[in-house]
């Protein structure tokens, strides 16, 4: 294999999604075969970050999108994985292996049109083939709840609601908030562009000098209803306005690095296979962050509020782990998808 074909994995690889685009890792060329993936967390920086399991699943995302693409040159891929302790700072070694009977993955052509659809959609029903492909994505380790009826989606998106309330108000997210948007943007190198926040020009110009200071964001939650209009637009109208919110559930609940890294790997290959099928995702973890937080006792906020607030939102989070009429694809936290005709949104919510 030569540099451009290696260079074109990477550039390829580099699409893997990660939260707020922070991508976590760095690519160490060793030869034309030999990949070496620096990771690393934002966990003593990003509220969402927690014990820095997010950036893990980014690394497995991360991983499975390396797969795909070196598929494309008929090479195989396998990795190791080096770490000590918390998990910082990971480093994978990806070998890449010539394989001339292997077929190319038919998900490599999704790798740079999968996106992340934060808007209100239509509502028509997944598809039988659709609902297989996603199942079998999932891989033999998951299963896939659906929840598509009209009050199993106002269920999910009132647990959105109430955890972008406290996205919102928290101080200690302020920060991440401010420095994780690119106004005025399609397209951003390592933050999220304006034009995939998904509110309208006008919420977005308000946001815009709102957030230049926690001060400002205080008073207009106080006095002036600041979180409402984002909220509608981001949270409630989008798990209103789809065809179904999926829950990804892992059968064992993940324990060591590996696990974290699996379903990362399970969530990009479902991501891309729902564009394969023509759907839209809107990933959402906040729910499952905050979840983490309340169950694990941690104060997490100088505002006391949110701690009771973290609670009612597991309240009501273990309360979509097995509703009545979900439908359970395959076998038994995970990930959440609202969709159209040609697009299905996803809130990817991961509940341990």
């Amino acid at each position: 294999m030569n540099r451009d074909s290696l260079n074109r994995i990477l550039d390829l690889a580099r699409w893997a999604p990660s939260g707020d685009n922070t991508q976590p890792w760095r690519f160490e060329v060793v030869d034309d075969h030999h990949i070496r993936v620096h990771g690393f967390d934002t966990r003593d920086h990003v509220l969402y970050d927690y014990d820095g399991h997010p950036s893990h699943i980014a690394h497995g995302a991360l991983l499975e999108t390396l797969r795909i693409a070196a598929s494309g040159a008929g090479l195989k891929t396998t990795w190791t994985v080096a770490s000590q302790g918390e998990h910082r700072n990971p480093i994978y070694d990806v070998k890449l292996v010539s394989d001339p009977a292997l077929v190319p993955d038919p998900l490599v052509d999704c790798i740079e049109t999968r996106t992340v659809q934060r808007r209100p959609m239509k509502t028509t029903a997944l598809t039988p083939a659709q609902r297989q492909a996603l199942m079998a994505a999932a891989g033999d380790s998951f299963s896939l709840q659906i929840f598509e009826t009209p009050g199993e989606r106002r269920q999910v998106a009132g647990l959105l609601w109430d955890s972008a309330r406290i996205r919102l108000t928290c101080p200690e997210a302020f920060p991440v908030h401010k420095a994780v948007i690119e106004w005025k943007a399609r397209f951003s190198k390592d933050r999220i562009p304006e034009q995939a926040v998904g509110v309208d020009p006008a919420t977005a110009r308000l946001m815009q000098w709102v957030m230049q200071s926690w001060g400002r964001v205080e008073f207009f939650n106080r006095y002036l209803l600041g979180t409402v209009a984002p909220r509608i637009q981001l949270d409630l109208l989008p798990g209103l306005r789809c065809a179904a919110h999926v829950l990804v559930r892992p059968k064992h609940p993940p324990t060591k690095l590996e696990d974290w890294i699996d379903l990362g790997m399970a969530v990009q290959r479902i991501w891309l296979t729902a564009t394969h099928c023509g759907l839209y995702l809107q990933p959402q973890m906040t729910p499952v962050i905050f979840r983490w937080y309340a169950r694990a006792g941690r104060r997490f906020s100088t505002a006391p509020q949110m701690g009771e607030q973290a609670l009612a939102v597991t309240a009501n989070s273990s309360k979509l782990l097995m509703p009545r009429r979900a439908t359970i694809l395959d076998s038994s936290p995970g990930w959440v998808s609202h969709r159209c005709p040609t697009a299905a949104h996803s809130g990817w919510t991961f509940l341990s």
